[in-house]
């Protein structure tokens, strides 16, 4: 290939208008991530509105975990959602807003919770730095994901579904 065929840029065209799309405004991200906390931390409270199942001293930490794993979560998965999204029909628009949205929250709501957890029973572990506080903080992490899991993902029921559902189409309807 002669020089003047070869391409002036390392990256293909359809790549640079998906990165280019993938910025999402400021407004819109910083704004939306304060939404998306907030409807969480609402559709968290809701199930347990009048039965007392949240205890009060608990409430305020476990709604400041919700909204601040939801709050990270619309941060990274909005950017990952416009480039995967870019130019696609609406299905694939909702399927890529309703899988990283409802993974990216989930998944940082647990680590936000694994932190807290590992906070806790730090008192009992290792010095830092040793193999013994190595391998405890990594089975501690991992517990502590585990049981997020399997008891904090069905606080996100069935309101949380619902509000996933529907910014899911907003996001499929909003961005053709």
């Amino acid at each position: 290939m002669t020089d003047e065929k070869r391409p002036t840029h390392s990256i293909r065209p359809g790549l640079r208008s998906r990165l280019a799309a993938s910025r999402p405004p400021t407004r819109d991200w910083l704004l939306g991530a304060l939404l998306w906390g907030a409807a969480i931390a609402v559709s968290i409270l809701l199930p347990h509105y009048g039965e007392n199942r949240l205890p009060e001293s608990h409430r305020a930490l476990v709604l400041a975990l919700y909204f601040v794993g939801a709050v990270l979560g619309w941060l990274a998965a909005l950017p990952l959602v416009r480039f995967f999204s870019h130019g696609q029909a609406a299905e694939t628009r909702f399927a890529a807003a309703f899988l990283l949205l409802g993974i990216s929250t989930a998944g940082f709501t647990a680590l936000i919770f694994a932190l807290h957890y590992r906070l806790f029973y730090s008192q009992w572990h290792e010095p830092f730095g040793t193999m013994i506080w190595l391998f405890q903080f990594v089975f501690t992490s991992a517990a502590a994901v585990y049981q997020f899991a399997v008891l904090g993902i069905r606080h996100y029921l069935p309101f949380g579904l619902i509000i996933l559902l529907a910014v899911s189409i907003l996001h499929a309807r909003r961005s053709r």
